[in-house]
């Protein structure tokens, strides 16, 4: 599943040129590319597209920045594609609320595969009644599609966040609070990106669903369906 439109922001003008021949040519997505962030949002059609390219190294706001602007108007795909490297660096970016993080040099057919995983888990529901049920019983993630997946104790505490929150997003905080750790201070990391990332993951190992759990840039995670406890 690929997106209709996309927004290419990186001021690499050859990668970018070659990237957006491969994207429209072989995945016939309609690319938009700007060389600066600024453009971007400059521009009137800024937060209609289907999915975003993120550098981080960006003249203008740079791409942390511009992903949490994205993030506070649009709930599309966002995948970073950067040459800056560290642990720190991942947390800064999924944090902001991006979906992936790749690093460069990469290939584009890994690039065109990223945008793909992303589109499944952020498109929205085909059936707005598609309900996802935690069954505390057996500890188990009942899928619309009817799989049962086992989850861990820490999965079973986070879903159990979500589903009180009737599809409001959820703090960091109490994510954390519900998990029994520690709020840290500053910009120390607190695990909680990765407890997340191994949830989807385990679901879309086990189905294939779209994933309805998104990041909420500057507050925490949201549940994009209904979610019962049974």
């Amino acid at each position: 599943m690929q997106p209709k439109t996309l927004a290419l922001i990186d001021d690499d003008a050859e990668y970018s040129e070659f990237l957006t021949q491969y994207l429209q040519e072989q995945q016939g997505i309609a690319v938009s590319r700007f060389d600066d962030s600024n453009a971007l949002l400059a521009s009137p059609e800024a937060f209609s597209f289907d999915f975003y390219l993120v550098d981080l190294m960006l003249p203008g706001v740079n791409g942390v920045e511009l992903i949490k602007i994205l993030r506070r108007r649009t709930d599309a795909g966002v995948v970073v594609v950067s040459g800056r490297l560290g642990p720190e660096v991942f947390r800064e970016v999924i944090t902001a609320g991006a979906d992936m993080y790749l690093v460069k040099p990469v290939q584009f057919e890994q690039v065109s595969l990223a945008i793909a995983a992303v589109q499944r888990r952020v498109a929205k529901p085909s059936a707005a009644d598609a309900v996802w049920k935690l069954d505390r019983a057996s500890g188990e993630l009942v899928v619309p599609d009817g799989t049962r997946i086992q989850l861990s104790e820490a999965d079973r505490q986070l879903l159990e966040c979500f589903a009180q929150a009737n599809g409001e997003p959820v703090t960091r905080e109490a994510l954390l609070n519900k998990l029994g750790r520690e709020v840290p201070d500053g910009e120390a990391d607190d695990g909680l990106s990765a407890t997340i990332y191994r949830l989807r993951r385990r679901i879309e190992r086990a189905t294939p669903t779209l994933v309805p759990l998104q990041s909420k840039s500057r507050v925490g995670y949201v549940f994009r369906a209904p979610l019962q406890l049974i």
